[in-house]
Parts: C-alpha cells; sequence; structure tokens
C-alpha cells in the first residue's frame, strides 16, 4: 500500500499554490454541477477539465493508484445494480427504445440504458479527480488557514486539518501493526484464503482502533493544556491570500455551472437526450 494514499502530497504545482479555501469552493461548485446534470456534454467538460488539472497538478496516478482501483470496483457493481434492479430506465427517460441485444423479460438491452448508465459513471469520473486533488495537493494547516480566512471557526477549520493530517498516521500504523502480526505468525498474504485472511484482519483492527483512541486523547490534552478554543481569534503559521489565479479558479467553476444551468433550461430538463 502507498503509504502517502490520501494524503498531502507536496509538488511545485500551480494546483498546489492556489490556496485551500479556493479549492473547496471549486471542489463544492463541480460537485453540485456533477451530481446535478446528466448532461453529456457538461460531464465531458468537467471530466477533460479534471484530467488535465491532475496532469498539471503533477501528481502521478500511481500515488492514487489504490483509491482509484477501489472506485473502479465500486462503479461496476453499481452499474451491474441498476441494470439488475431497473433495466428500462434509460427507455423511461429517453422515452425511446432502440434495443441491441434481447434478452427474455425486462431484461433486453438498449441504447438508452447504456446511455443511462454510461453518463451514471461520467458524472462519478467527472468529480473523482478533483475530489482526489482536493486532498493531495492541500496542507492540512494552510488549509485551516484560508478557510478561517473566509469565516469559518476556526475550531471547526482545525478539526478538518488534523482530519486531513490523520489519515496518513491510520496509515503508517496500519502498516507497522500488520508487519508485527505478521512475525508473529498471521498470514496475510495473498496465498491465505480469503476468509482467513479476513479473520486475520481482526488482529490488525482491533489494535488499530485502540492505538487511534491513544493518539486521540493525546492531541485533546495537548490542546486543552495549551487554552485551544479559549479567544475568538488566532493567528496562522501558513496563512495564505487570495491571488489572482484563485479568483480565476472560481470564476471558471462558476461559469461551468451557469453553463449547466442554461443547458438544463435550454433543453427542458438535466438530460441530454441524443435520440430525439
Amino acid at each position: 500500500m502507498d503509504m502517502r494514499m490520501l494524503s498531502f502530497i507536496d509538488r511545485p504545482s500551480p494546483i498546489h499554490r492556489l490556496t485551500g479555501a479556493a479549492k473547496l469552493v471549486c471542489f463544492i461548485i463541480l460537485s453540485v454541477v456533477g451530481m446535478s446534470t446528466y448532461d453529456t456534454r457538461i460531464l465531458l467538460a468537467m471530466l477533460i477539465t479534471g484530467l488535465a488539472v491532475f496532469k498539471l497538478s503533477g501528481i502521478r496516478f500511481r500515488e492514487v493508484s489504490f483509491i482509484l482501483t477501489f472506485i473502479l470496483l465500486f462503479l461496476l457493481l453499481n452499474d451491474l445494480a441498476i441494470f439488475a434492479f431497473a433495466p428500462q430506465q434509460g427507455v423511461g427517460i429517453y422515452s425511446t427504445k432502440h434495443v441491441i441485444l434481447q434478452l427474455p423479460g425486462h431484461y433486453s438491452l438498449t441504447m438508452e440504458q447504456l446511455f443511462y448508465e454510461f453518463n451514471i459513471t461520467l458524472k462519478y469520473f467527472s468529480v473523482i479527480p478533483f475530489a482526489l486533488l482536493f486532498i493531495v495537493t492541500t496542507n492540512p494547516s494552510e488549509f485551516a488557514a484560508s478557510v478561517n480566512k473566509i469565516g469559518i471557526s476556526y475550531r471547526i477549520a482545525y478539526a478538518i486539518a488534523i482530519t486531513l493530517r490523520y489519515i496518513p498516521d491510520i496509515q503508517r500504523d496500519y502498516r507497522e501493526i500488520a508487519l508485527a502480526q505478521q512475525a508473529r505468525g498471521i498470514d496475510l498474504s495473498k496465498k491465505t484464503k480469503f476468509r482467513k485472511r479476513m479473520k486475520n484482519g481482526a488482529a490488525i483492527v482491533i489494535p488499530l482502533i485502540f492505538s487511534s483512541l491513544d493518539r486521540i486523547e493525546v492531541i485533546s490534552n495537548g490542546m486543552m493544556l495549551r487554552g485551544f478554543g479559549k479567544k475568538k481569534k488566532r493567528t496562522w503559521y501558513r496563512a495564505q491570500s487570495f491571488t489572482a489565479r484563485d479568483y480565476a479558479a472560481i470564476g471558471f467553476c462558476a461559469m461551468l455551472f451557469i453553463l449547466s444551468l442554461m443547458l438544463a433550461f435550454q433543453q427542458g430538463g438535466r438530460f441530454y437526450n441524443p435520440f430525439k
């Protein structure tokens, strides 16, 4: 497992130089667009933009390959479940029926159903790059400082920063406990049967929970001894002011949101229908 999975990865890129607050605003806007529209043109534009921004960030796909593999498996199961429980959903949405493969009952494979499930998959892929980039290109301390500047309580901002910092700690603890358990003869390799591997996994989960609780107690005691939360305001070591690139990024996302609204009103709904 990559120990940097879903944790901050420092790179000298324009995406890293954006403030955490600007990246959060962009991510929220793009998530709203991705969740609200089924317009293939908008979703493809978001996907292309996301891949371009991912390339610009300098983050390599192998550094987030584990979570991408997990998401792909989830999407595959999701598409199969949609077809199993609603095989004619696309026909109902697009009001046409073009059969590709005749199957028993209502399970005939149609172009409309394939297009509908393609859009469902595209909705996830259009947001995933931005979600990953937000996590791996945002320094937790800078993020807490920037969101506090836009009006969010520093207590909430600091809690989010600690959460982001805690992800690599959990990964490190998991790896250390797993190696210790394997040294004691508990086999967690692929050679072991899946059932036995799951059972042996409990030998890692329980110590991981207790070590996490110990760390939480240490951190909370340290914050309490330093008087955290006593004052209404605080200073930040990594505070970063908004620049032109932050406003440009937010403006681009806002334009994409407005475009999705315009297309929705123009075609009378959220769905782009190529079968008309």
